[in-house]
């Protein structure tokens, strides 16, 4: 269940003592929602959480836009809202492809290259009611990354778990990467795993996810695509500001590519000077890396889109859930 890693050092068990503090500040709060003592908004169409119980990525934003799309072929017409991290919005604000991911972040713009109306806030519940105001039409919402966020209510709950990453020593913040603890899980409708799964012995549904992707796209000209069969024989570097790196390189190297890896925290912001690789004859990045990148980036730079397939099972559940919620 747990993984080895950074969180395993000797001076994460200094931090306990805060991390004990945190996670009783966080029952409280949940409590004092719950109970009704702090405001809980309850939209007029149901809500979705896309999210996860641990600091860093774990695919939840290519596992809301599979939600949308899987939701969308059942007649639904879906709207995601999202926190925008990484951007510096203070009021809900509508994110379009071509919006600066210093104001909206870098996630939201790569759910809104899906079709799908995106609003982002620092308050989710008022982005929500932005959403529904500019698109009527809309009649589920799709929260990503809100599993923590309880000024929102929610009417289906989805966990995702790295299995690559796990729990590190299942400590809470700071002393390790949980919000909340591991019986959190219990509390969800649906657990999703990002690759393989884990044995976990868990009570809820579990159903597996993959990223899948093998076609890369110039960050100058986004018509033009290649395999990676192009790029044999150059000399290429690979850079990921995501949460978990390791994934991306695996992913490059079982398309057969050999090349220089560069990992950056989550959310980096890119400037010129982290694309100076000496001996370099293409740049190969996330699709997440490419937003933030277009503009100032060479003309050798190339991204990989990658797509969340995932158990139809899982939809069908929700749209069960919510057909029993509404009394149907």
């Amino acid at each position: 269940m747990l993984q080895q890693g950074c969180w395993l050092s000797p001076c994460r068990f200094l931090l306990l003592p805060f991390s004990l503090v945190f996670g009783l500040l966080s029952l409280i709060r949940r409590s004092l929602y719950r109970q009704g003592f702090l405001e809980s908004i309850k939209l007029p169409v149901p809500v979705v959480i896309v999210g996860n119980i641990t600091a860093g990525g774990s695919g939840k934003t290519p596992l809301a836009v599979a939600l949308a799309e899987n939701l969308s072929s059942r007649g639904f017409h879906p709207g995601i809202i999202s926190r925008g991290y990484g951007g510096n919005a203070q009021n809900p604000v509508c994110v379009e492809t071509s919006s600066d991911p210093e104001l909206v972040g870098d996630e939201p713009i790569l759910l809104r290259k899906s079709g799908f109306p995106v609003w982002v806030g620092r308050k989710r519940a008022e982005a929500a009611q932005k959403l529904l105001e500019a698109n009527p039409e809309c009649d589920i919402l799709i929260a990503d990354d809100g599993l923590q966020h309880y000024a929102l209510q929610r009417d289906f709950e989805i966990a995702v778990i790295d299995s690559g990453k796990g729990f590190g020593n299942g400590f809470l913040l700071p002393a390790g990467p949980l919000r909340e603890p591991l019986s959190r899980l219990e509390k969800v409708d649906a657990v999703v795993f990002n690759g393989k799964g884990m044995d976990l012995d868990l009570t809820v549904p579990e159903y597996p996810m993959t990223l899948s992707g093998n076609v890369f796209i110039s960050l100058d000209h986004p018509k033009i695509s290649a395999k990676s069969k192009e790029f044999s024989g150059k000399r290429i570097h690979a850079m990921a500001g995501i949460g978990n790196p390791e994934r991306f390189f695996s992913h490059l190297s079982a398309l057969g590519l050999s090349f220089i890896p560069h990992a950056f925290p989550d959310h980096h912001p890119y400037t010129q000077k982290d694309l100076g690789f000496e001996a370099c004859d293409i740049i190969l990045m996330t699709e997440k890396d490419a937003i933030k990148c277009r503009g100032f980036a060479p003309g050798k730079c190339w991204y990989l889109p990658v797509r969340a397939e995932v158990d139809t099972a899982l939809v069908e559940l929700i749209v069960k859930t919510l057909g029993k919620k509404d009394g149907s």
